[in-house]
């Protein structure tokens, strides 16, 4: 009962701490990121030194999302949201989400759907993060110019396999041997040797998840041909989704037309922040930016969550009910990254959710949607605005 009570008092602890952590980081991820973009450009020796505090301060981002995550379900506190969801149509938003890192390595992906559509009863978004996790692995250990297999097949009457398949350097009949200490925090096996980025949380993190939705996880691998990391969960016979499981995912829209014609942007925060081609207004509370935006019409509003006073929640809701902010959208900002927490968010009408600390290529391009949205909007009549 003691060592019970105290893992959970370090769990609870390591919660805490791994949000206030994401305060300063944000500070030195976010100037680096200024300097890098800066005019004139750094000189070439700074630009080196740059880059270097960028890696280490988005490795140590990683690593404090995974510890939070880690200390979550082992808290007993991670929440949990089950539903029937399409299996190929997660495994599909999945590739896609992971092409940008393979091309990083000159890695082909490859999607084998199943001769049927197949549903399971999951956590969406925590399904998504184990086979984004899984993907993500079997890109960084493989070898350039190869390829990364995603695939489901039924393993048994009620049971599906989603299988990970590299084709990397594989594990050694040794390695085999450890596998409990591959499913270790931190534990990688040796290969932190290669000086391939790496936290040693991920896997683990996977399994916990695949367990807590009533599955099972492992790995097969030959020294040479590679490895196959693989999980079964449960099926079910129900087709909740809308959504046809061939259909390819929408694009977003590309960056505004007209990035030069002078824009607007309701900043609803308590840090400074710039851009050179928009005009930015500041409110640090929710109370004088709502005023705000109800004087100077802004084009987007960007609105921190945790504001003292009311909250941004609250504040989205007032800025909804009236007809002359109502279309303008709203791009939430928090240190919050817990996934959950961010579709809650999402679901409640916020435009887009950007996560502390801010990569700032990222949020542009974001922004870019934004204004490219409002720029849409208003050639709609008024009476079809919604």
């Amino acid at each position: 009962m003691a060592a019970e009570k105290a893992n959970l008092a370090k769990s609870d602890f390591l919660s805490s701490m791994s949000h206030e952590l994401r305060t300063p980081l944000g500070a030195i991820l976010g100037f680096a990121q200024l300097l890098e973009s800066s005019t004139p450009p750094p000189r070439h020796m700074q630009q080196k030194s740059i880059a270097q505090i960028l890696k280490a301060g988005w490795y140590l981002l990683e690593l404090i999302n995974e510890v939070l995550d880690l200390a979550l379900i082992e808290s007993g506190k991670l929440p949990m949201s089950i539903e029937t969801i399409s299996l190929d149509e997660v495994m599909q938003e999945c590739i896609l989400m992971s092409e940008p890192q393979a091309k990083t390595y000159g890695i082909k992906m490859i999607l084998n759907r199943s001769d049927s559509m197949n549903f399971v009863n999951v956590d969406r978004t925590r399904l998504k993060q184990v086979i984004l996790n899984l993907l993500s692995n079997a890109i960084k250990y493989n070898r350039d110019g190869c390829s990364v297999i995603l695939e489901s097949s039924q393993s048994t009457e009620d049971m599906i396999r989603i299988s990970v398949r590299d084709t990397g350097e594989g594990l050694s009949e040794e390695q085999l041997g450890q596998l409990g200490q591959l499913f270790q925090p931190f534990n990688r096996l040796g290969q932190e040797a290669n000086n391939q980025e790496g936290t040693g949380i991920g896997l683990v993190v996977s399994k916990r998840l695949v367990e807590s939705m009533d599955g099972i996880i492992g790995v097969q691998s030959h020294v040479g041909v590679g490895s196959v990391f693989w999980f079964e969960l449960k099926r079910t016979v129900d087709s909740l989704s809308n959504l046809d499981a061939t259909t390819s995912m929408p694009l977003l829209p590309l960056q505004c037309e007209d990035p030069e014609r002078l824009k607007s942007l309701l900043y609803v925060e308590d840090i400074i922040a710039r851009r050179p081609n928009l005009r930015f207004l500041s409110a640090t509370d929710a109370v004088s930016g709502i005023e705000m935006a109800h004087t100077y019409q802004p084009d987007v509003i960007l609105m921190d969550i945790n504001l003292q006073g009311i909250s941004g929640l609250t504040a989205l809701h007032i800025l909804r009910e009236d007809p002359t902010t109502a279309a303008i959208p709203v791009m939430a900002m928090s240190a919050n990254a817990i996934p959950r927490d961010i579709e809650k968010v999402l679901d409640a009408g916020f435009f887009r959710y950007l996560t502390k600390p801010l990569r700032i290529n990222e949020f542009l391009k974001t922004l870019d949607i934004a204004l490219e949205y409002t720029n849409q909007s208003a050639d709609i009549p008024n009476n079809e605005v919604t």
